[in-house]
């Protein structure tokens, strides 16, 4: 049998020293995060206690968030560096591994689907892998620390000497969920591993990459692409066609929060769904509008958001008028319930009300015709910078998805993501405000409900 070596890193030795619950290892492309990953699984293999028949049991589950990248690059990594030991069973998309004194399993999933993650909930696994996280929402990483522990059986020996979950990804944006655990909450139990440039004097893993890598890859490249992949910091790298070309963080973001004014109605956009999302902005008298709040949920259901809503509404804005605004889709019945979300909201004590399109090429020009209308000489469009994720969504996050690179060819459709339920929210808004109206014609148009002294609260 060939014998391979494996050399870690200074960043990944300190990795693989370290027993806690949750690791991540986050760095620059090219500097071996994948590698190390397997190796710590195979390392943990090794290390597990031996069973009443002498064997050291362990099963890991190994996530990436499509099967076309899990079948790509997870799966081909870890059989160039372990394919030759124990048999991989293309067909389940499972490497079965005897080796030795060790017993292992190693089950690689994509969670394409929700039915996936279902699944997921399922396993009673040691450990898993979650490979390039930031393209994974933070359901899935719970739900797999959830199952951590539970093989092997205290019945077959000690269980499971060490149990957890490794991570590894590229760097996320400020806005990321990764972000928010590793550098704000650092949780008990959790711990982010940061490895140097790829240029910097003590960048890693140079030896096994071509002369010149870094260098090289840099021509043609934004800032901010260098930033991310070959710096390895947090950063927002455009993918896509912009739907919003007009918007520019530099014409349309406020240096400082602003806290609405009274006297002006606070229009509330609301797209409803699993992920919800709600955007508050206010009109002043010259036209101009202030986005200033949203709301960002994940796998939320009607009630709980109409909470949140009337919660954010009560605790922050007490004593303003509201003019609420929603997909229309949003007050149809469905075969099996006769709720919709506008009527939990009503039933909430909100009064929302349905814009008269869901057309998406109007709603795009209602948000369009304001970012490209000047005032004064000032934009008629300002966002808070609190409203980090629409920012987002508004600088490229919601986008055209590309199809071919040939001739940069684009759906015609935004791509649907995490930044395109507070965007969607964004034109429900401006479209109940009366936004583009000159994409529509006169007999489509509808004033905006609102009269002087009306509360949301009926």
């Amino acid at each position: 049998m060939k014998t391979v070596e494996y050399n870690a890193s200074s960043t990944l030795s300190r990795f693989h020293s370290s027993d806690k619950f949750v690791r991540g290892v986050m760095g620059p492309i090219g500097s071996g995060k994948s590698v190390a990953m397997c190796w710590e699984l195979f390392k943990r293999m090794n290390e597990q206690e031996k069973d009443s028949d002498g064997k050291r049991k362990t099963r890991w589950v190994v996530i990436r968030n499509t099967y076309r990248e899990l079948q790509d690059t997870t799966i081909k990594t870890w059989l160039d560096w372990f394919g030759n030991i124990g048999e991989y069973k293309k067909a389940d998309n499972e490497h079965h591994i005897k080796y030795g004194e060790i017993e292992a399993e190693v089950l690689f999933r994509a969670l394409d689907k929700p039915e996936d993650i279902k699944k997921l909930l399922s396993l009673e696994i040691t450990g898993g892998w979650v490979n390039e996280a930031r393209e994974l929402p933070l359901s899935v990483i719970h739900a797999v620390t959830s199952r951590c522990g539970r093989y092997p059986s205290k019945r077959e020996g000690t269980g499971a000497s060490w149990y957890g979950v490794i991570m590894d990804t590229n760097p996320p944006d400020d806005g990321h969920w990764w972000y928010k655990i590793f550098e704000e909450d650092r949780p008990e139990g959790w711990e982010l591993f940061k490895q140097p440039s790829g240029i910097a004097p003590l960048a890693e893993n140079i030896d096994n990459l071509p002369n010149g890598y870094y260098t090289t890859m840099m021509s043609g490249k934004s800032e901010e692409w260098l930033r991310v992949y070959r710096d390895g910091a947090y950063g927002f790298v455009l993918d896509g066609k912009p739907i919003w070309k007009d918007y520019a963080e530099s014409l349309h973001l406020l240096n400082e929060h602003r806290q609405p004014v009274k006297g002006f109605p606070i229009y509330i956009g609301i797209d409803f769904g699993r992920t919800p999302a709600a955007i508050f902005g206010q009109k002043d008298k010259l036209g101009r509008w202030y986005i200033f709040d949203e709301i960002i949920t994940f796998n939320v259901g009607a009630i709980e958001f109409s909470k949140l809503l009337k919660d954010r509404i009560n605790q922050m804005y007490a004593g303003h008028e509201f003019s609420i605004w929603g997909d229309p889709a949003g007050d149809t019945m469905t075969q099996v319930d006769d709720q919709t979300p506008f009527k939990v909201l009503r039933a909430n004590g909100i009064n929302a009300h349905t814009t008269f399109t869901n057309d998406p090429v109007i709603r795009i020009e209602a948000v369009s015709s304001v970012l490209r209308l000047i005032l004064d000489g000032t934009p008629a469009f300002k966002i808070s910078p609190n409203c980090k994720v629409l920012r987002k969504g508004l600088a490229g996050g919601y986008h055209y998805r590309r199809i071919s690179t040939n001739n940069e060819r684009y759906e015609d459709k935004p791509n649907k993501n995490e930044y395109s339920h507070p965007c969607d929210a964004l034109q429900y808004l401006m479209l109940g405000a009366g936004e583009g109206r000159k994409v529509v014609s006169s007999n489509q148009y509808k004033e905006p409900v609102y009269q002087q002294g009306w509360s949301v609260f009926d």
